[in-house]
């Protein structure tokens, strides 16, 4: 029989942990017990949120290894930064490996790694200490994304054949910590940071529902990218001002805009293809989220800013800088949209009523390590295809030990 409730230890204490705090909220057989960051300040303030949001009884621990240790922790969540992905598995995996702690499950943001190399030592990591694992991947959550994709398959595909293009975006104006606009650090720039998203909604999109993603074969991948905004000098200025001297794009640039072409074939050998595209020069209200499919009868669209709620204020309106309107918020005045329930609206919260569920029945869950292995393959691949100008058959040889040029600070913007 399953055990009713899931007790969690979040690694992390940023942006994406407050996210899963608030998306707990709808999550009723799990409690946040437990936060490690290497900042214990804000460890100690995620927790407080944790409590004040009722989500758990949490509190900051001194280590990973205490945390995985302590029996009230059955699952562990990775929301931590890109460059301490390994080094936070291996923490977990030495304290199973050596019988001081168990769980029932380790779930990691996306992407899993900063390249493939990366990404096959976490999943080896997870297999030999018999962990189950979850790729956290959040649009595929969202309603409007899961909703969609049951009904155009369920009416229009069973009417009149499969769909054959699906187009995923993710476009704001820049992250909101250093690390990420550094390559060396965050592994790439805006291709490593979020076409992981893009590129795994097109790919859900276009599987049948029951399907696993694998069911669905890259063939071949056509990719560009560039710095559009940011290495310009008035605003590789503005960056580093905002940012700090470690991020100066007029040096060590990384890439502010990209896009992918991905054919996959099917089962009965059909073509069908997704385009993902994601950029950090995106100025508009906020964080701007989009999806489209096309089928031989049929489409479907989604825009996040699309909201149906809007607000308006004038210019005697003056307020400071803020995001309670839409996640990575642009303008204070003026018709803005509301994204009401954000942790709803991207996924967060079905996203985490999932893992929970896997986890507790021992199920595979949506997605696992292996999942985010092979996105990880895609994205190093889509920098191959960048960096050579060429369409690559996929995967493409020496993928395994493939470095982005952005990742090691040799990429000059063309």
């Amino acid at each position: 029989m399953a055990s009713k409730r899931l007790g969690i230890g979040l690694i992390g204490s940023g942006f994406m942990t407050k996210f899963h705090l608030q998306a707990f909220t709808a999550v009723r057989d799990a409690d946040i017990l437990g936060i490690w960051s290497p900042n214990r300040t804000h460890a100690a303030e995620a927790a407080e949120l944790a409590r004040k949001l009722d989500v758990g009884e949490a509190k900051p621990y001194p280590s990973i290894a205490a945390m995985v240790s302590d029996p009230a922790i059955d699952g562990i969540w990775i929301s931590a930064a890109n460059f301490s992905r390994v080094e936070n598995i291996e923490e977990i995996t030495d304290v199973i490996l050596r019988g001081k702690g168990t769980l029932k499950g380790i779930a990691c943001e996306k992407p899993l790694a900063r390249n493939v190399h990366e990404a096959k030592k976490i999943k080896e990591m997870a297999k030999r200490a018999g962990l189950s694992t979850g790729y956290l991947e959040n649009q595929i959550f969202a309603p409007p994304i899961a909703q969609g994709r049951e009904i155009l398959w369920s009416r229009g595909a069973a009417a009149t054949g499969r769909p054959y293009l699906a187009r995923a975006a993710e476009e704001h104006s820049g992250p909101h910590m250093p690390w990420f606009w550094q390559g060396r650090l965050q592994g790439g720039g805006v291709l490593n940071d979020m076409m992981c998203h893009s590129v795994m909604v097109v790919w859900h999109l276009l599987t049948k529902p029951g399907a696993p993603v694998a069911s669905l074969r890259p063939l071949r991948v056509t990719a560009r990218i560039a710095s559009l905004k940011w290495s310009q000098p008035e605003y590789a200025k503005k960056l580093s001002r905002a940012m700090g001297k470690s991020v100066d794009y007029q040096k060590a640039p990384a890439e502010d805009f990209a896009s992918a072409s991905i054919e996959f074939q099917t089962g009965d050998g059909a073509i069908v293809i997704g385009e993902a595209s994601t950029s950090w020069s995106y100025v508009g209200p906020g964080v701007r989220l989009s999806a489209e499919v096309l089928g031989p009868e049929y489409s479907m669209s989604w825009n996040s800013l699309d909201s149906g709620l809007k607000l308006f204020l004038s210019r005697e309106v003056r307020e400071k800088r803020g995001e309670d309107l839409v996640e990575k918020q642009n303008a204070e005045t003026g018709q803005m949209p509301i994204v009401a329930n954000e942790a709803a609206a991207y996924g967060y919260e079905a996203e985490n009523r999932h893992f929970v569920r896997a986890f507790l029945k021992g199920e595979r869950p949506a997605l696992n390590f292996d999942d985010g292995l092979e996105v990880v393959k895609l994205l190093m691949t889509a920098y191959q295809s960048a960096e050579q100008g060429r369409t690559l058959e996929f995967p493409p040889k020496g993928i395994d030990d493939f470095i982005p040029d952005v990742a090691r600070g040799a990429w000059k913007p063309r």
